[in-house]
């Protein structure tokens, strides 16, 4: 009521009133799915799995910078190239101060994609309740996918993590069982391969990237 009022106020008439009110209602109603999806993603399939809110700024930011860019630009006529570019820029961008992992940034690009998709599908000739419903439909199925891929129904999840190992006598290759073993018994987790990423000779210390299978511990709890 006082969006009407504020708006009669600046000498808007009646079509340009209702045309304003359209485009608002448009624009919100993308966005809330947009939000309600990305909300769903973060919170309830990436947090809950690794635990971690650093990047939650970054994503949602990323999120809703692409769907205004998107939607605003989509009124613009693009070329295709142009178009691709500028979804490329963003889906490479790389941090310089730290590094993104491979699973943050297919995030990131999971987070890109919902925000370009709901800001820009449309469908001709339908009702636009339809069309909100096919966009929802859409995010729902990326987020389905996530969900299925992360969770153990194909195969256990694999995880990883670098640690530093200070007996570098066991890294050689004719001890590699030992060396293993040593590891799962330091960790209490079934590792099942590594990767030696850096030696420090002048520490004698290395640089060791594991691998292990979700919720299998090697050594329980109270054991």
């Amino acid at each position: 009521m006082h969006l009407l009022q504020s708006m009669s106020e600046i000498g808007l008439s009646d079509k340009e009133m209702k045309n304003t009110l359209d485009f608002l209602m448009k624009l919100g109603m993308r966005l809330v799915i947009d939000m309600i999806f990305l909300i769903i993603l973060m919170r309830y399939i990436y947090f809950k799995i690794y635990k971690q809110s650093e990047l939650f700024f970054t994503y949602f930011i990323f999120n809703i910078i692409i769907f205004f860019m998107c939607y605003f630009l989509n009124k613009v006529e693009l070329s295709m190239g142009a178009a691709f570019g500028l979804f490329a820029v963003f889906g490479m961008l790389r941090y310089r101060t730290e590094d993104i992992s491979i699973k943050d940034m297919t995030y990131l690009f999971l987070v890109i994609a919902m925000g370009l998709l709901s800001a820009v599908l449309k469908i001709e000739k339908i009702k636009f309740s339809i069309e909100m419903m096919v966009i929802g439909a859409v995010n729902g199925i990326i987020i389905l996918m996530a969900w299925i891929f992360e969770s153990n129904f194909f195969m256990k999840r694999e995880l990883a993590k670098v640690i530093f190992y200070e007996n570098i006598e066991l890294i050689k290759a004719e001890r590699e069982e030992e060396f293993i073993a040593d590891l799962k018994t330091r960790t209490g987790l079934d590792i099942h391969r590594y990767n030696i990423v850096r030696i420090d000779f002048l520490r004698d210390m290395a640089h060791v990237k594991i691998y292990y299978r979700e919720n299998a511990a090697y050594h329980k709890k109270g054991s």
